[in-house]
């Protein structure tokens, strides 16, 4: 006889402080991905209607990029580890964490791909860039240079993605390092910035983590947000509670590795 185990019952509970009830709020209005007060309705029946526990994994790819020391992999720990290490450490190639939420009673998670600021490792992790949901490009905000590099790391990331797939992320890191009026003057320079590129923009702390577990529920949020309507459209009837994987047409983690590496990681 055989036994069929759901992959779902074999996975410990979501934390408690991982559970997400309401849409969280943007951080500033000017530059927001949409400033809506609560979830999409058909999301919200659609997942009150499938409440049964036959629910799938619903996974979206996150990229981290920026110049390097910008805190990207600080901005991770600190969030999934609640942990913050002042000696300091290049990410070589890429870093991977999963990070795992519930949404309006739906299992959900975020797969965080630390990737390299240096350019001699950028080829090797931009060959991970491909089949992201959400693109965070993080800048120091005492560094005025790290913001000018910002569009080159879009640039960069959108080359391996659908931009019109992609949900963009415009993150300003060390925010206790900078005086109020220094930061005052980067943040329009870099409000004015996520507005031209389409992105929202925040402003976070990772060694007093001032704005970080607000940023990372926000990106949970609206990327399950849109992967739920998005399948919703390609489902028609089915119900949102089949077993059904929501991602992009290339989010396998093999693909990379099995796609021709560019003339330079050769």
């Amino acid at each position: 006889m055989s036994v069929r185990v759901s992959a779902m019952s074999v996975l410990p509970p979501v934390r408690r402080d991982r559970v997400i009830a309401q849409l969280p709020q943007c951080f500033r209005k000017e530059a927001a991905l949409h400033t809506k007060e609560e979830f999409n309705n058909k999301v919200k029946t659609a997942c009150q209607e499938q409440r049964t526990g036959t629910v799938g994994f619903k996974i979206s790819k996150v990229i981290v990029v920026g110049d390097l020391a910008v805190g990207k992999t600080c901005l991770i720990n600190r969030f999934c580890k609640d942990a913050f290490d002042k000696n300091y450490k290049a990410t070589i190639g890429v870093d991977f964490e999963m990070e795992r939420f519930e949404v309006l009673g739906v299992p959900f998670s975020l797969q965080l791909w630390d990737t390299a600021g240096q350019e001699r490792f950028k080829c090797i992790a931009s060959t991970y860039y491909r089949g992201a949901q959400i693109v965070i490009i993080a800048f120091d905000v005492t560094d005025v240079a790290s913001l000018g590099h910002v569009r080159q790391w879009l640039e960069d990331a959108l080359k391996e993605n659908d931009p019109t797939a992609v949900q963009l992320f415009l993150v300003g890191t060390k925010k206790d390092l900078s005086s109020p009026a220094q930061y005052s003057q980067i943040e329009q320079d870099a409000l004015k910035l996520a507005q031209e590129m389409t992105a929202e923009y925040w402003a976070v702390s990772s060694l007093t983590g001032e704005n970080v577990r607000e940023f990372f529920f926000r990106v949970a949020s609206l990327a399950f947000e849109t992967n739920v309507l998005a399948e919703l459209e390609k489902s028609g009837t089915r119900q949102i509670g089949d077993v059904v994987k929501i991602s992009s047409t290339s989010n396998n983690l093999n693909t990379a590795s099995k796609k021709k590496q560019p003339n330079c990681c050769q």
